[in-house]
Formats: structure tokens, sequence, C-alpha cells
């Protein structure tokens, strides 16, 4: 598509030019966690829980994005993205990049962390560092907590490379000597047992250690790893990890049963084909090339790392120690006024629309919903999403005992909600246990949308009652990730729901839906006819406007739309999380454009499409990015915000936003990311700490 600018020059919209590639946009979302591992405005072990969330961002990376490019790099190595870059092209930029941000991890933990957390008396004590009672201590807990339960593997023609598993803990030891049988390859390999702590804390009683003294597993194997090589001498021993492909694949045409088809393909998850290897630096050129043969991998896919292969495990010691002034402040959610005054959560929701943004908003009045609909006799039917909720859930337990109690209940549940698939069939089987109805959705597309519906019977009469929402129905995640969730009674909104139900449940043709906007079917389009109004608004001289708020904007078409309403005068401001694949503030195409990340001690989650529509704004509540896999691929709902106050106050949220000059940072034209900070003589502000404290109770 092309249009001119103003001086008569051709713009084309598919220029490649105009996008960014999202795996290298990913990556510069992890530098920008890694980023709050850095401030020193942030409490200490946060930073710490920065660090690791970072290198667990980065290893999903690698399962799932890299792998999937590698797998094209085979089948089609020709093929071209939307911003020209082959497979190829793409593999050889994110490992540069990778590459680069890995050393920053590491040296933010041993610069920055490490010591910071000395002077805080926390400290991660090196071998070469232990005392003689430290030693002694912890040569017992190896001889009675390890020994036992460590099985080295001597590599030799009876004794082949053993299946490492996806991100384990393992060791590549060089050995001299024979052992009882005559028998030596010069190598063996340790495979460190998922279940052992990774982090070790110093009894003070036993070892005259400090209150906060740790121990890596590594530094104890390295330690006493000769004991396992009874009569051999042990040269060198050298962590090492495998990351491997985890995107499993399951053909929607070739199924039967689509339980028993995850079932098979978890199984292999652990096991599938190298991506990365990962290897202490100090380890000799001749082993690394050893291992890199074994696992048949290119030097791009190899990172030398200085210190613990998996940073992750450091997550453990937030829990371990109790220092609360090197913590975020605890906070206690708030519950909406609506609520607190009545206890009956139906009546409250008949009154008017309630809407819940979490964390700074309890998740509580969700499970009450579900309880009291559980346990009240006018009742008739549950139905509910699940898409990521843990078998011990509230929500869960309150759906079993509706069913228990003779309502009819059905759950559809997505089994293959990515790294969630084993709980999402247990939760599957419990559920079947108390005679839910459980269905898995619609072949090929993923069930997405975040939707609960109560049927009641008040009077003679029939009522729905509905929760949707942009986040999933879990009662820890709502404490971490920002979410709108809306309590409605709304007639045609409760048959909306009602009918995508019914899709989901049963067979049909596609059915009007009132005020929903639904993906596959209608959420793609509803949201380029409102862009094409807002250009159709500011062409004529009206007012128009757009903010979106979401995780990712991939998906090209809504780009290029957003790309012609810039272009002809509508503001636009773009609050993305993550992958960004518009380039804003390119002359003639998207100078109009604003898009900035934030960061912050929430991970934002809440996806909001608000239009100004000519005064009349309108704003909409979704569970969709805008990703092709979500309009596409996913059913998805969005919703319109329609009570005056709450609709005001969504916009008041995305404005305070849209302020923000701490934990704000904008795109330039290039890809990268500068973080704002406030100028001289302005106001801090801080949006998620505004709306902790303005939502408080």
């Amino acid at each position: 598509m092309e249009k001119e600018n103003e001086i008569g020059e051709t713009i084309n919209l598919d220029s490649y030019d105009l996008y960014l590639n999202r795996e290298l946009s990913l990556l510069e979302f992890n530098q920008r966690v890694l980023a709050q591992a850095k401030d020193s405005r942030v409490p200490l072990l946060e930073r710490l829980n920065y660090l690791c969330i970072s290198c667990s961002n980065l290893d999903e990376f690698f399962e799932v994005r890299v792998a999937s490019l590698l797998q094209m790099a085979e089948m089609d190595p020709k093929a071209i993205g939307v911003d020209g870059l082959s497979p190829h092209e793409q593999l050889e930029r994110i490992s540069a990049k990778a590459h680069d941000l890995v050393e920053d991890q590491y040296r933010v933990l041993n610069d920055i962390l490490l010591p910071a957390l000395a002077e805080e008396n926390i400290h991660f004590i090196r071998r070469t560092e232990w005392t003689a009672k430290q030693l002694k201590w912890l040569e017992n807990y190896f001889n009675e907590e390890l020994l036992p339960i460590l099985t080295p593997v001597g590599l030799d023609s009876a004794h082949p490379f053993p299946r490492i598993l996806n991100k384990s803990l393992n060791f590549i030891i060089s050995l001299t000597g024979k052992d009882a049988f005559g028998r030596n390859s010069g190598r063996a390999v340790l495979q460190a047992p998922r279940a052992l702590p990774r982090i070790i804390q110093l009894p003070p009683d036993a070892t005259g250690s400090g209150p906060h003294d740790f121990v890596f597993l590594s530094s104890i194997i390295h330690a006493f790893v000769d004991q396992l090589f009874n009569g051999m001498n042990v040269k060198g021993c050298y962590q090492f990890r495998v990351t491997r492909n985890s995107d499993f694949f399951v053909d929607d045409d070739a199924i039967d049963d689509l339980l028993l088809a995850v079932e098979g393909e978890l199984a292999m998850r652990n096991y599938g084909d190298e991506v990365r290897l990962e290897i202490a630096a100090n380890c000799p050129e001749e082993t690394v090339n050893f291992l890199m043969a074994r696992f048949e991998l290119t030097p791009d896919r190899l990172y030398l790392v200085d210190g613990p292969v998996n940073l992750n495990r450091l997550q453990a010691i937030i829990n371990h120690v109790e220092r609360p002034e090197l913590k975020f402040t605890p906070f206690k959610p708030a519950i909406p006024s609506q609520l607190a005054r009545n206890k009956d959560i139906f009546a409250a929701i008949d009154k008017q629309d309630i809407l819940l943004h979490h964390p700074f908003e309890s998740f509580l009045p969700v499970v009450e919903f579900l309880k009291q609909a559980a346990s009240d006799s006018d009742v008739l039917a549950i139905k509910q999403t699940l898409y990521r909720t843990g078998a011990d859930s509230p929500i869960v337990g309150a759906l079993v005992k509706a069913a228990r109690a003779g309502k009819e209940v059905t759950v559809v549940i997505e089994l293959r909600a990515r790294f969630d698939e084993k709980a999402n069939i247990n939760l599957a089987a419990k559920l079947q246990e108390a005679a839910v109805h459980v269905v898995y959705g619609v072949v090929g597309y993923k069930t997405h949308a975040k939707m609960c519906l109560v049927l009641r019977k008040e009077g003679k009469k029939l009522r729905n009652y509905v929760h949707l929402g942009s986040g999933n129905y879990h009662p820890k995640t709502a404490l971490l990730y920002t979410d709108y969730g809306l309590f409605s009674c709304d007639k045609e909104l409760g048959e909306d729901v009602r009918r995508v139900f019914a899709q989901l449940t049963s067979l049909g043709k596609v059915t009007k839906l009132n005020k929903l906007l639904q993906s596959p079917f209608t959420l793609h389009s509803g949201l380029i006819e409102k862009i094409e109004r807002e250009i159709n608004h500011a062409q004529a001289g009206k007012p128009s406007g757009i903010i979106i708020k979401v995780n990712a904007i991939v998906e090209q078409q809504l780009t290029k739309a957003l790309y012609r309403a810039s272009q002809a005068g509508v503001k636009i401001h773009l609050i993305v999380r993550g992958i960004c694949c518009l380039k804003p503030g390119i002359p003639g195409v998207s100078e109009n454009i604003e898009v900035r990340s934030i960061i912050g001690r929430f991970l934002e989650h809440t996806r909001v499409y608000a239009f100004e529509n000519d005064g009349n704004q309108e704003v909409y509540v979704a569970s969709a990015d805008m990703m092709g896999r979500n309009m596409f691929k996913r059913v998805e709902t969005g919703f319109p915000i329609e009570n005056k106050r709450l609709h005001q106050r969504v916009r008041s949220d995305l404005e305070l936003y849209l302020k923000d000059n701490c934990q704000a940072w904008l795109l330039q034209s290039d890809g990268q990311y500068v973080q704002l900070s406030p100028g001289e003589g302005e106001d801090t502000i801080q949006a998620q700490s505004e709306l902790l404290a303005s939502l408080q109770n």
C-alpha cells in the first residue's frame, strides 16, 4: 500500500524499513527488565529478582522463539519477514544481542549485586573463603544429603553420553587414573537432580556463619566431587546447561483426542532439540569443544558464563532473607466500596457495573463471585474459561462445590497454555471427578478469552451475571500483574458471553454479537474500522485520537492502519510493555505516534483500546494483544466500558501512564529505548505507585 507524504514522495507502507524485528524487540524488553536490577532506587532484593526475571525470560526466548527460528531456517531458509530479515539473518543478530545481554547479566551479578548484598551482610561464600567450621559442615552435608543421590556417569563404550534434561544443572568432569576395572575414558558427566536446592544456607550455630550466609550447590559439588571417583584424580569439574526446544507441536488435523496428544508431547518437552549451551567460563577449550560436538551446536549458540549457569535459582534467596527494608513495601489490595458495603455480590452488580484494577484492587471479589454462585440456590449454571490457574486455586474449589451442589458447571480449559500444560491436565481431571463438564475449546484455536458467566433465576426471569477480564483467573498472578476485570449484568453483554460459550462447547455458525468484539471473527476487523473512523474524523477536522495499551504490537495490518492514522494527523499514544514492531517518529509515516514501555514493580498486562471518536469516546478492555495469533488463531474477547464513571477511570489511568517520567521508556525509530527521568523542577510521576496509593483502603 502506498501513500504520498506532504512533499509528494510515495511511501510504501509495506517497506521493510518501517518494521522492527519482533525477536530483537523482545530482547530489548529483557534489557529493560535487567535495567531495573541496576537501578539503585529499587530495593536491593527486588533488584536481584529483576535479574532472575530477565534470565528466566531469556530461557523462554531460546526455548520458543529461537527454537522456532532454527526450525524455519531449516524448512524455509529464504523466508523473509516484514522487516526484510531471513531466519539466518535474524539468528545472527539475535546471537550478537543475546551474548551482549548475557554478559551484562553476569556483570550486574558480579560487579553490582553481590557486592551490594555483601554490604548488607548477605554473602555467597566461595570455596576459597570457607572457614574450617564451614568446610566440616559442608563436607558432612555432602556425604549425608548429596552423595547418596548423585549418580556420575563415566563416559566409555558401555556408558554413552547421557540424555541431558532441558535447563538442568550438569557437570563435565576430567579424570586421570584407572578404576577397579582398569577403565578411564578421561571424562564423566554428573547431573544434579532437580529436587536438590541450588543454594544452601549455612546454619550460624554449626558453622559460625552470619545469619544470611549461603553456598551454591555447584560449589559444594566442586569441592567434594573427588569423593565420587574413588582412587582417581579429578583434574577439572565444570558446570554446563543445555536449553532445548520446548514449543511442542500438536497436529490439529490428525488428532482424535487433544488431551492425549498434549500429554504425549509434554513427555518429550525435556528432550527437544538443543538450541543453547551454557558452560562455565573457566572450562578448558578442549572440553568446550567436546560438549559442542556432543550437542552438535555451532559457536554462535555457545555462552561462556562467569558464575552459576542458572541465575534463576537465585530467586530462592528472596524468601530466605527476612529483610523487609530490602524489599518492596507490602500492600493490601483494596476492596471497591460497592462491594465493601454490600456483601451480596449479585445485588452489588445489579446496582451498577463494577471495575477491578488488579493488583491495586483485590482479586478476592472474583473468588467471592464464584463462591456465592456455588452456594446460591437461585444460581442454575456457571460457565468459565481457564487458561492459567492452579488445581488448588479457590476458583477451582468454588467450581467443584457448585457442581457437587447440583448446578450445571461448564469449564473451557486451554490445555495448550504454554508451560502450564501439565497443570491444566491435572486441573481438568480434578474438575471432571466433580462432574464438571470440561471441554478444551476449539481445535486449532487457543481459548485465551477470560470469561465467567453465572445464570441466576430471579423471580420468573433468568439473568446472566458476567465477569470479563484482561488477565487470567489466577489469584497469585493477580498480585503481580496489572489487569482489569469487569462485573456486569448488562443484558446484551450477558447474551454475548453466552453465545461465545455456545461456540466453544457446541457447533454452529458465527452469531452476531451485540457488544463484544471477538477473535477470530470481529476483533481484528473491528479495531481496523475504529482506526479508520479516527482517520475520517481527523480529515474532517473533528476530534480524533487513539490510546492503546497492550503487551505487544506485531500484526502488520493493524500497524499499517496506525501508520495511516498518523499520516492523517491522528495523535496516537501506544503503551507497549514488550514487543513492538512499529517504528515511531518516521517523517511522513509515524511522526504522530509515541511508543512507551512501562517497567515497574508490577508486570503491565492490561490491554486497553481507547478511541476519541469525535468526542464520543470509546474504551474497550481485551484479552488480546495486537499480534496475529491473538487476532486470527485464538478465541479472544474485547468488551466495552460503557459506565461513564468507569470509562473515565480507565481513561484517567491511561493518561497517568502517559505522564510517567520514572518507569517509562520511549521507543526510538531505530528500535532502541530511552528511559525518561524528571526534568529540572518537574514533578516525579510513577504511575504504578500513584495508582497503588490512590486505591488503598
